[in-house]
């Protein structure tokens, strides 16, 4: 394997990873990554019909699987490439992985933030060492500024996924996912710019080439899928899965997909937000949106993997808690468990208690009272209350607005997030 990535310049497609390279990665980082678990799911297997495995890339120091490709890179350098540090441009998990083996390592390390960057996501890679520039207002802009960085102080270029020492570092995943687990029907992938995919499809395509590997991406961001159909993607937008929100995937990462890939599928915002429940009130772990696009896909097209024995690849868990919180209202909210009705009562006094003794005597437990009384949509004498009522299912939720209506009340059922 021949590594031509220095620079931002496309690397040659004769760079692209064997499974040797892979296996070589493989033993580069045994005894220094932490060799996460592949365990079965039951929980998950229930709520999908498939078996299901998942593969825990969110207990690495940073969180993220990153660590992998971006030691093996680290660890690739001569002495006077280390001595003249490196660079990249990340947003988050990259930024985190290279800075904290950087610092492990007493390499010199520039990292290129957009300004958008949480803050939280700049400090915590400080806290690893680096040297961060936050400019640019996208990534592209700090792709440009990081080149701009390399070529003035000689630093070396660490791409997030376009470099073939970290495709055999991310491949590594694969290896532990087939020596650790069973016989494996598929494997799905959350793919952003393809480094992660890439290695997983070379190394499960020469070891089990029964297996399927299926990548999985955001509907706001197709790169992949557009990429491999030759037409141009259409990505923008808001996206819960902000780790594989990648406009432009890599030359050696496509061709890879061409090559080792099945297929590639797109995943809705809200069954990225399902997955992300689940993991966290199932599995009792944390996936950011990224890392629970695998079993979004499983939750989008259960009859595809129904039965099947299918690995899933949680590849990061740098979820923002408030986030995460409010994830798990919303999902609460769509399953019924928590409503909201809205009411035009009479402005009198007694009524507002009345409903909640009804709403208490069904079980029902109210979370959140809005009284308003100067709506023009309300009559003059009357008010508008809204009522946020936790309950126990859709049954209960129906069985609390039933006792509400015979007793006169109009109630209005507002709809989901």
């Amino acid at each position: 394997m021949q590594d031509t990535s220095q620079g931002t310049s496309r690397p040659r497609l004769d760079a692209i990873p064997t499974l040797e390279d892979i296996r070589d990665a493989a033993r580069v980082i045994d005894g220094i990554l932490i060799r996460t678990p592949f365990l079965p799911a039951p929980r998950l297997s229930r709520l999908t019909g498939a078996e299901v495995y998942v593969k825990y890339e969110n207990l690495q120091v940073t969180s993220a699987f990153k660590e992998r490709g971006a030691l093996v890179k680290l660890l690739s350098l001569t002495a006077a490439e280390r001595a003249n540090g490196v660079v990249a441009m990340s947003a988050g998990n990259h930024a985190q992985a290279v800075a904290y083996h950087a610092q492990r390592l007493g390499i010199p390390a520039t990292i290129v933030m957009p300004k958008t960057t949480p803050f939280v996501k700049v400090e915590a890679t400080q806290a690893f060492g680096a040297r961060v520039v936050v400019e640019g207002e996208t990534l592209a802009a700090c792709q440009v500024i990081a080149a701009t960085i390399a070529t003035e102080t000689g630093a070396v270029w660490v791409h997030p996924y376009d470099d073939p020492h970290v495709i055999r570092g991310q491949g590594t995943i694969a290896l532990e996912m087939l020596e650790d687990g069973p016989a494996l029907d598929c494997i799905l992938v959350p793919v952003g710019g393809g480094g992660l995919i890439g290695g997983i499809a070379i190394a499960t395509k020469a070891l089990s080439p029964q297996t399927e590997v299926i990548g999985v991406e955001t509907e706001l961001y197709p790169s992949m899928r557009a990429a491999l159909d030759g037409v141009e993607g259409k990505c923008g937008g808001n996206t819960l899965a902000e780790g594989i929100a990648v406009k432009n995937v890599g030359a050696l990462t496509l061709e890879i997909a061409r090559r080792h890939v099945d297929d590639v599928v797109l995943v809705s915002e809200t069954t990225i937000e399902r997955a992300v429940n689940a993991y966290l009130t199932l599995q009792k772990t944390m996936a950011e949106g990224a890392g629970a696009a695998g079993l979004a896909a499983m939750l989008a097209d259960p009859e595809r993997f129904r039965g099947r024995r299918v690995g899933l690849v949680l590849c990061g868990g740098n979820i923002d808690p408030r986030l995460a919180a409010s994830i798990m209202v919303r999902e609460l909210a769509r399953s019924e468990r928590i409503i909201a009705v809205r009411m035009t009562i009479p402005d009198q006094p007694g009524v507002l208690a009345e409903i909640a003794a009804v709403i208490s005597q069904c079980g029902g437990n109210i979370l959140e009272v809005s009284h308003h009384r100067h709506l023009l949509t309300v009559p003059a004498k009357g008010a508008s209350l809204d009522v946020t009522i936790e309950t126990h299912g859709p049954e209960h939720a129906s069985e609390i607005v039933a006792a509400l209506e015979a007793r006169h009340h109009s109630v209005e059922r507002m709809a989901p997030p």
